[in-house]
């Protein structure tokens, strides 16, 4: 039987949820993202696949969010929220803004978030709805502008040599 949740508790639930997101993104510290799953918790996400467990999930989010763009990514807020309490879920749209590749330049992409909760202020389930060229040509453009200003890092320009180009290709740019 699944345990059933009122508005505000989700609400309050994921709230929390963002304030610690929003610490995570200065701190870097992603164990404490995948500490806010159960144990048995699933991520799904269509691009890279469906994680099963917590230890997966930690797993992934270090790999995914300390290479490049997800290492240029500097916050995660939602734009807006709606909680259904019948099925324990939050539905987000969540901004993932790139830094400034120097001229204040605000480059970003946008995904639908869907959060299952499972009491105690943990999820069981995060799904994650995007385009992926959508994000591969802003990041794309956050690699091609921070080049014309000379702030092009390493992982940047490695990504953006061996990945970047069809992102490029499909912006009608190479």
């Amino acid at each position: 039987m699944t345990a059933v949740f009122d508005a505000d508790e989700l609400d309050r639930a994921f709230l929390d949820f963002q304030r610690t997101v929003a610490e995570i993104a200065v701190s870097r510290d992603w164990d404490r993202f995948a500490d806010m799953f159960t144990e048995d918790a699933h991520y799904i996400e269509h691009a890279l696949g469906t994680m099963r467990g917590r230890e997966e999930i930690r797993a992934w989010i270090w790999k995914t969010m300390t290479a490049f763009p997800g290492s240029h990514m500097t916050g995660f807020p939602a734009l807006w929220h709606v909680v259904d309490a019948p099925t324990g879920r939050v539905i987000c749209e969540v901004d993932n803004p790139m830094r400034d590749p120097g001229d204040g330049t605000h480059m970003t992409a946008t995904n639908i978030t869907i959060l299952t909760y499972a009491g105690d202020g943990l999820w069981s389930i995060e799904e994650d709805v995007y385009n992926p060229l959508e994000f591969g040509i802003a990041a794309m453009r956050w690699c091609e502008k921070a080049r014309d200003l000379g702030t092009l890092d390493d992982a940047a320009r490695t990504w953006m040599e061996t990945t970047g180009e069809m992102f490029a290709r499909s912006a009608g740019r190479a």
